[in-house]
C-alpha cells in the first residue's frame, strides 16, 4: 500500500478526526513504531507501520460504523483531558469499534451526538460550508421578546464582530422569569447559542441539542445510551455533504 498522512489514517480507522489527529499529534499521544510523531506532515505504509494512540494499537480501516449518542451534561466531548475532568469516553467503551464524536457539545450541555468512524462524513459534515441544521432547546433567563426573536432570524446579531447567520427561532413556554426556546442553527460557532441569547439579553440557564441534520433526538433513547442509525438516517447524513450511500452494517 502506498504511504499516506499519519492523520488521514487515523481518521479513517475511526479514532477521530484528521484535526483532532494533529492536535493529539503535537501532544505526543500518537507513537509510529514506538517514537512519538510529532510531525503532522508525517506519512506511513499502514501495511509496516505499528500506530499507537494513548498506548492502544490502532488497527486498520475498520468497516463503516454510524450511531447517535444522547450526551449528559457534565462531561466533555473528548476521549482525553489534560485537567482530568470526566469526558464521555466511558460511555463508548462498550462499542466494539472505535468512533469519534462528529463536533462538539459543550460540557455543561446535553443531547444528540452523531458519533462514526467515517473519517471523510465527519469532515465535511463539521465543515462551515456544510450549513447542517442543529436543533436546540434552551431555557433562559426573562422571555425574549419577538424583537429579539427577530433580530435572531434576521441575522442581525453581532457575534466576534460579524453577523452571526439567520436562525429559526420560536418560544416554546414561558413563565414569569424564564422562557424555554428552540433554535435552529446553520453555524457552529464557539458557545454559538449561549452568546447568541446573550446577545439579545438572556442568559442560558439550560442547554439541549435535540435534533442534528433532521435526525432527532429519539425520546426514548436515556442519557449516556448509544444506538446503532438506520440505513436511511445514514445516508440522510451522507447525502447532505454530497457523500453517495455507505457499505455501513446498519439494519
Amino acid at each position: 500500500m502506498s504511504e499516506v498522512r499519519l492523520q488521514k489514517f487515523l481518521s479513517a480507522a475511526g479514532v477521530c478526526s484528521r484535526r483532532a489527529a494533529e492536535d493529539m499529534m503535537r501532544q505526543g499521544r500518537v507513537l509510529v513504531d514506538g517514537v512519538p510523531a510529532l510531525d503532522v506532515g508525517r506519512k506511513i505504509d499502514p501495511d509496516k507501520a505499528r500506530v499507537e494512540v494513548d498506548g492502544r494499537t490502532v488497527a486498520g480501516i475498520q468497516d463503516l460504523r454510524y450511531f447517535m449518542f444522547h450526551k449528559p451534561a457534565g462531561f466533555l466531548t473528548s476521549f482525553h483531558d489534560p485537567q482530568g475532568r470526566p469526558t464521555v469516553r466511558p460511555f463508548l467503551e462498550g462499542l466494539t469499534v472505535r468512533v469519534f464524536p462528529v463536533g462538539r457539545l459543550d460540557m455543561d450541555v446535553s443531547g444528540l451526538l452523531i458519533l462514526t468512524n467515517d473519517g471523510e462524513l465527519g469532515k465535511r459534515l463539521m465543515h462551515p460550508s456544510s450549513l447542517i441544521p442543529k436543533v436546540y432547546r434552551v431555557l433562559v433567563q426573562g422571555v425574549p421578546d419577538e424583537g429579539d426573536l427577530e433580530r435572531m432570524r434576521r441575522g442581525r446579531l453581532i457575534i466576534d464582530h460579524r453577523p452571526a447567520a439567520p436562525a429559526k427561532a420560536q418560544i416554546l413556554a414561558s413563565g414569569p422569569d424564564r422562557g424555554w426556546l428552540e433554535l435552529t442553527l446553520t453555524e457552529g460557532r464557539h458557545r454559538q447559542v449561549k452568546r447568541m441569547c446573550s446577545a439579545i439579553g438572556h442568559k442560558v440557564v439550560r442547554l439541549k441539542r435535540v435534533a442534528y441534520c433532521g435526525i432527532a433526538l429519539p425520546g426514548d433513547l436515556p442519557w449516556g445510551q448509544i444506538r446503532q442509525l438506520t440505513r436511511a438516517q445514514v445516508d440522510r447524513l451522507r447525502n447532505a455533504v454530497g457523500l453517495g450511500p455507505a457499505g455501513a452494517q446498519t439494519p
